[in-house]
């Protein structure tokens, strides 16, 4: 599949709505940090846990410390039932407020506004989805996508088929299949699976799943019945997650040799199936849980408060909902920065782009804010926007999510290159594409 295929796909209809949910401060003392969120459609159900664990944790800043660096944040969601179409136009309206960034949240709709990014002096944070070439720094400096790219999960899922077969060699030979939502996401780890079949002497199988059809998956897997591939790998998102989990049951395909990405493992994928999912495995980069005290902080600040969205207590701490809370921590942390930087209480999309770029969450930094073991330490460089770090494998026991391996590295010395080769031809497709200016913080 050439680049350009790649990124290619039709826009997702969804129903639309704008969320606002503003505090008091005004615009010349506030920092406005934009959300774009699906609350409805058939992506809410992966779509409603993480808008309201990014809303609750900036909320809580807010509640907690009267904002980051004395300064209050206006946060604003935007709806757009994960539909591209929409998301451009939730772009459209916020771009003028001067946002500290924007936070797409849909590869298709972070596909349209990246070559907007650098004119419009807006950085973009799409938080391990998105292009996995804008990790490439020196192409896409307005572009952040830590801690993994979907290259860098696809070959977590290659290395752990392998280390269950008993080395990276026994693959020869093997079926490895890839379930994918058709559209611009579901596609985007197809370059590295093609490129690993032919490294390791796999056969790839390739079962799309329109977005009309996520809810009618039989076909597909009477195919995979068919097929027999050894290892699947599920690129799904939203109402697509818990079909195919429901599907791979009817056709009693081992449950430990499917594998979901990060956006298949929440708990709304596996629960319908309850324990007959038992043994399903997801990548994972954040721990699950309340048993943390930033998340009791916002239950203390928040949602005991009623100020939160989240439609009951027990939702909290769920594993997408943790999932938005660490997405808005990168945001915080890229304003905290850019104050530093810059010496600016009120900063920029030009100054948090500088504080993304320095990014740096080790793990005493975690602790200080509550989150000791909720996730690996990470950073970014100026030539590295994503970092590709290590991720787990989170597996179902039947009734909860629980962590089931140690941190597992990606396979770096087949990403990378293909990271460098996709952002070359990017730059070379895209006529007029510019050469960074941007100087590099000593920082970072």
């Amino acid at each position: 599949m050439s680049f350009k295929q790649l990124i290619l796909g039709t826009a997702l209809a969804g129903a639309v709505a704008v969320i606002a949910l503003p505090n008091s401060a005004s615009a010349e003392d506030s920092i406005y940090v934009p959300l774009f969120t699906y609350r409805t459609g058939a992506f809410a159900g992966s779509g409603a846990p993480i808008a309201n664990g990014m809303a609750d944790y900036l909320n809580m800043l807010n509640e907690r410390d009267g904002g980051i660096g004395g300064v209050k944040l206006i946060v604003e969601e935007c709806e757009t039932g994960y539909d591209t179409k929409k998301g451009l136009e939730c772009y459209e309206s916020v771009k003028g407020k001067n946002p500290a960034l924007v936070n797409p949240y849909s590869t298709g709709i972070t596909l349209q506004l990246i070559p907007r990014a650098a004119v419009d002096k807006i950085p973009i944070l799409s938080m391990a989805y998105g292009l996995s070439a804008s990790a490439d720094g020196n192409t896409f400096p307005w572009v952040f996508n830590p801690p993994s790219t979907y290259w860098d999960g696809a070959s977590v899922f290659v290395k752990h088929a392998a280390q269950v077969e008993g080395g990276l060699d026994k693959l020869k030979g093997k079926k490895l299949g890839l379930v994918y939502l058709d559209a611009p996401y579901g596609k985007e780890p197809i370059p590295l699976l093609e490129q690993l079949a032919k490294d390791y002497g796999f056969e790839l199988k390739l079962y799309p799943v329109p977005a009309s059809e996520m809810q009618n998956q039989s076909a597909l897997w009477l195919n995979v019945r068919r097929d027999r591939p050894d290892w699947i790998y599920l690129q799904g998102f939203g109402a697509m997650n818990p079909t195919a989990v429901k599907e791979a049951v009817k056709v009693s395909y081992p449950m430990d040799h499917l594998i979901g990405n990060w956006w298949a493992g929440g708990e709304d994928d596996a629960r319908p199936s309850g324990a007959e999912a038992k043994g399903y495995i997801s990548l994972d980069f954040n721990l699950v849980g309340q048993n943390f005290p930033v998340v009791q902080d916002i239950l203390k600040h928040v949602v005991d408060k009623g100020k939160s969205q989240v439609s009951g207590r027990d939702r909290v701490g769920e594993n997408l909902y943790n999932r938005g809370v660490l997405n808005s921590v990168i945001i915080a942390e890229g304003i905290r920065n850019a104050q530093t930087i810059t010496g600016k209480k009120v900063v920029t999309g030009e100054d948090v782009r500088r504080g993304l770029e320095s990014l740096n969450i080790t793990a005493a930094r975690l602790k200080e804010l509550g989150m000791d073991g909720f996730a690996a330490p990470f950073r970014v460089s100026c030539s590295d926007h994503n970092g590709h770090h290590s991720v787990y494998l989170a597996q179902w026991d039947g009734t909860k999510w629980i962590k089931a391996s140690d941190w597992i590295e990606p396979l770096k010395d087949k990403v990378i290159p293909l990271i460098d080769a996709a952002a070359k031809e990017y730059a070379a497709s895209n006529a007029g594409w510019p050469k960074r200016t941007e100087a590099c913080d000593k920082s970072s």
